[in-house]
C-alpha cells in the first residue's frame, strides 16, 4: 500500500460521524446497509450522511451499489485488512506483539 492511500483512509476514519458509521457497516457484514437504514440507525441528516459516505467512499473504504432506488453500502474488508497490515508491517522487528500498558487496557475496555 502507498502511504498515500493510507493517509487517505486514516484521515477519513479521523472524524466520530465517519468512524461511527464505518464501525456499523463493518458489524453489519459484507452484507451492509441502504443509507436510509444507516440514517437511522446514527439519526444523521440526510445531506450530513451523504457526506460522510462520500468521504469513506472516496477513501476506498466503503463500496456502493445500487439497488432500485436504493444505495447499499458496504464494508470494503480487503481494504481495510490492507490497511491493517499496513500499520502492523514490520511489526516488532518480526518478533510476536504484545499490548501492554495502557494500550493493553484501551483494548479490555
Amino acid at each position: 500500500m502507498k502511504i498515500q492511500t493510507a493517509v487517505a483512509r486514516l484521515s477519513a476514519l479521523a472524524q466520530e460521524t465517519r468512524l461511527s458509521i464505518f464501525r456499523l457497516l463493518v458489524q453489519k457484514g459484507p452484507e451492509g446497509l441502504c443509507a436510509g437504514d444507516i440514517q437511522a440507525r446514527l439519526k444523521l441528516a440526510p445531506a450530513t450522511l451523504s457526506f460522510h459516505l462520500k468521504e469513506l467512499t472516496q477513501a476506498g473504504l466503503l463500496k456502493a451499489r445500487q439497488d432500485g432506488r436504493f444505495i447499499w453500502y458496504a464494508p470494503d474488508f480487503k481494504a481495510m485488512n490492507a490497511l491493517i497490515d499496513y500499520l502492523g508491517e514490520n511489526c516488532c522487528s518480526g518478533a510476536e506483539c504484545e499490548i501492554t500498558g495502557a494500550a493493553a487496557e484501551d483494548a479490555k475496555a
